[in-house]
């Protein structure tokens, strides 16, 4: 998490930097839009991190949801052509 939130404040902060500074902006100016492009891509980072890694949590319950219920049905298979056999 840590990583994601430094990673998306140096992005906002070189993002705006570089936008301020081919704009022609005062030197002043582009430092002060430039820390906030840096707390502002901190943050959005941060949470779009969060959101990545539920969707990841989400998809691997699914997938541990789905193969636990392909277990009992492959179990219910086997135990089922007995019962089956008794009652032709």
């Amino acid at each position: 998490m840590r990583f994601m939130f430094l990673s998306g404040g140096f992005i906002g902060f070189v993002i705006v930097a570089l936008t301020g500074f081919l704009s022609d902006r005062a030197l002043d100016l582009v430092l002060r839009d430039a820390a906030i492009g840096c707390l502002a891509g901190a943050f959005l980072f941060r949470w779009f991190w969060s959101v990545w890694i539920g969707a990841i949590v989400h998809a691997v319950q699914a997938k541990r949801a789905a193969l636990a219920a392909a277990e009992e049905a492959a179990a219910a298979a086997k135990a089922t052509p007995v019962a089956a056999a008794k009652t032709r």
